[in-house]
């Protein structure tokens, strides 16, 4: 269970000025301020290249819920696991760089992994846990995390959300999974902010992928997420299984015979710690040392005062922690039970059992299942005796071989097993939506293929179903497609008509066999980019009202174009990728839009119905079926964040301009027929055609 506490203010200052670099900001600025509960940073440096990318590894953005110099728990493990992998770590902290324009300082974590803490520039203080971030304030939190996107050249990535306020944050990069790490019940704390329970429902509905730390946490969950999986905490083995060690050679020196027992815990002294349960043990056990280790924010040291044998030490350094536990004779976890300790998986009792240590605790649902491993108790009278008998494996020697069994135990629950399952589940992408993909094709098979290669190069291994419909091309373009399906059946589909049946036809026969759950209408004359399915699903999940979308590109006829430089196309995604990145998360609505590219929910296409044939060969098909939309009540809109090369028309502009000529405006006499006088399509101001 993290802790939150606004009593490192002081600490963070002393501990963190001047450390970290900035990657906008003026060298020889003011040393940087941190602090946990109202977390402001001010100040920065000119910071260091970052690593590039491992070459077939995803990086890994961690949205924390404590800063990284805060209690060494489940946040930092993962990520520091992660990082050991050769995976790039991204550690963005609760504490904030206070500046008006956007940017970000990084402190680089350990000089031989590839990990690093973000600390996001945002204007005025913001606490993750108490408050939600204003409209001014997430703009330029989006604007912060854009930033280090394109200077770390991020591409493949996994966002792992930590607390709902980073929900609204993290979730919007098309090549990024999104995995909402749930690791406590965060409505059971005092300070959380309301809008977080919200927050929380998006994060479950929204992400690719929640991970949960405990079986409470896990049904809560699963009404809500699309996918669950359940992972624990765990222990650094290792780190604590040294405590074995140093107290046999403490006991060899002094011996054990006349030393007092020591009862021992460390981790959060909070609201969920059970004062009166301690006070009662003290009294009870008064030939017992009682060691509190921690951040005393429940009142203990009041409470507590009257019992000599009771000495509250404060927080002790994560490296240090194994020299005091070498000297527990038994530990404790002492909560109360509340709906918060209830969610929980302690992280200290891994750490307790590396060292063998007898543990006592409070009856919680995920201590149940180390029973024989550990002394469950159901109320206070019960604790007591759960203690004593604790105790009493001091002095047995008959308690080795369960020692041992802790011990191998805990050697099989480490962070090291814990992020290979995490790593796996988050970049499994298999669970992800099924995308058909219509392909409508007339020759031009060179074109087709190049369509074709950059599908597969840009599936990023979710489910993707790619249909190609041939309008009985004269080319070799069957003959390819019969190759092309036999490569990779049933996720490949080559569908060879007849005659030729026109765009809106060839797109209603494709559609006749896809099954997935979002369908994509895709010219033959384009090349995809990565992420680009995910990115314009993900619009579409967090708007119901939306029925159709299409990406920004560098060539069509209406607002969905943008001006990109660039005379080849690698020029042109190069500088679409930067496009993309300063809109991440921004939709553009749209009245029409042309369909060269376009997604649509398969239970809108089912309830708007198949496309218009009689607009053949083609031409405002697309604009016949967005009116249909709208008469619906449904939007149309141009994801921003999201682009597709496209060439623009191939198959027409193979005739002749009188015979295109001939059949635009027969198209457009059927559409005025249907809707009345038609609206010629406009750009962007400032990506009109050149003349």
């Amino acid at each position: 269970m993290r802790h939150r506490i606004g009593s490192l203010r002081r600490r963070w200052r002393n501990r963190l000025a001047g450390r970290s670099e900035d990657a906008f900001g003026d060298p020889g600025a003011a040393a940087q301020r941190h602090s946990s509960l109202d977390p402001t940073v001010t100040g920065a440096q000119e910071h260091p290249p970052f690593e590039p990318a491992a070459p077939g590894m995803r990086d890994y953005l961690f949205f924390g819920v404590i800063d990284w110099h805060f209690r060494h728990q489940r946040p930092q493990q993962l990520a520091l696991a992660v990082a050991r992998g050769g995976r790039r770590v991204f550690y963005v902290s609760v504490n904030f760089v206070d500046a008006a324009e956007p940017g970000f300082s990084v402190e680089r974590l350990d000089a031989q992994l590839p990990l690093y803490q973000v600390f996001l520039r945002v204007r005025g203080p913001l606490s993750v846990y108490a408050m939600q971030a204003d409209d001014a304030q997430l703009a330029q939190l989006r604007a912060s995390l854009r930033a280090l996107w394109l200077h770390a050249d991020i591409g493949a990535a996994v966002s792992v959300v930590q607390h709902p306020f980073w929900h609204p944050v993290a979730g919007f990069f098309p090549t990024a999974r999104t995995v909402y790490d749930c690791m406590d019940h965060h409505a059971g704390f005092a300070n959380t902010a309301d809008a977080h329970v919200e927050l929380e429902r998006q994060s479950f509905a929204l992400s690719d992928l929640t991970v949960v730390t405990s079986t409470m946490l896990e049904g809560q969950a699963r009404p809500l997420a699309r996918r669950v999986e359940l992972i624990r905490n765990a222990g650094e083995y290792g780190h604590f299984h040294a405590a074995v060690a140093l107290r046999a050679a403490s006991d060899a020196a002094a011996g054990t015979s006349a030393r007092r027992p020591v009862v021992g815990y460390y981790g959060a002294i909070a609201e969920w710690f059970d004062l009166e349960l301690i006070d009662r043990l003290a009294g009870e056990l008064p030939g017992c040392d009682f060691q509190l280790i921690g951040d005393d924010t429940a009142g203990a040291g009041r409470a507590l005062r009257h019992r000599a044998n009771v000495r509250l030490l404060g927080e002790k350094p994560y490296a240090e922690l194994p020299r005091w536990l070498a000297a527990f004779d038994a530990c404790l976890i002492p909560f109360r039970v509340n709906a918060l300790t209830l969610a929980t998986n302690p992280v200290k009792v891994y750490e307790y059992l590396s060292a063998g240590k007898p543990v006592a605790g409070t009856d919680l649902p995920e201590l149940r299942a180390m029973d024989g491993l550990v002394y469950r108790a159901t109320d206070h009278e019960a604790f007591g005796a759960a203690l004593r008998t604790a105790l009493a494996e001091r002095n047995d020697p008959g308690a080795d071989a369960l020692r041992a069994r802790r011990m191998g135990f805990a050697r099989e629950q480490t962070w090291q097993h814990r992020a290979a399952a995490f790593e796996q589940a988050a970049e499994d992408c298999s669970d992800e939506p099924t995308v058909s993909v219509v392909v409508v094709a007339y020759n031009q098979w060179p074109l087709t293929r190049r369509c074709l290669e950059s599908l597969e190069a840009c599936t990023d291994g979710a489910p993707t179903e790619v249909i190609v419909v041939d309008n009985a091309s004269a080319d070799e373009t069957a003959e390819r497609l019969r190759e092309w399906e036999r490569e990779a059946p049933g996720r490949r589909i080559a569908v060879l008509n007849a005659e030729n049946l026109g765009f809106g036809g060839g797109v209603n026969s494709g559609m006749a066999r896809a099954s997935g759950e979002y369908l994509v209408i895709l010219n033959n004359d384009t090349i995809v980019s990565p992420g680009w399915a995910r990115g314009l699903r993900r619009h579409l999940q967090r708007d119901p009202g939306l029925g159709l979308l299409c990406p920004v590109t560098n060539n069509i006829g209406n607002e969905a174009q943008v001006a990109l430089p660039g005379a080849t196309p690698e020029e042109v995604f190069a500088s679409a990728r930067r496009y993309n990145l300063a809109r991440t998360g921004k939709l553009l609505p749209l009245s029409i839009a042309a369909f060269f590219c376009v997604m649509i929910p398969r239970r809108i296409w089912e309830r708007i119905g198949p496309m218009d044939e009689r607009f053949f060969p083609g031409y405002f098909e697309d604009d016949d079926y967005c009116m249909r939309l709208r008469e619906a009540g449904l939007r149309v809109g141009c994801a921003e964040d999201v682009f597709v090369y496209h060439e623009l028309s191939a198959s027409f502009n193979a005739e002749s301009h009188a015979r295109r000529q001939a059949i635009f405006e027969r198209s457009r006499k059927l559409y005025e027929e249907k809707w009345g006088p038609w609206k010629p399509h406009t750009y962007r101001p400032e990506s009109l055609p050149r003349r």
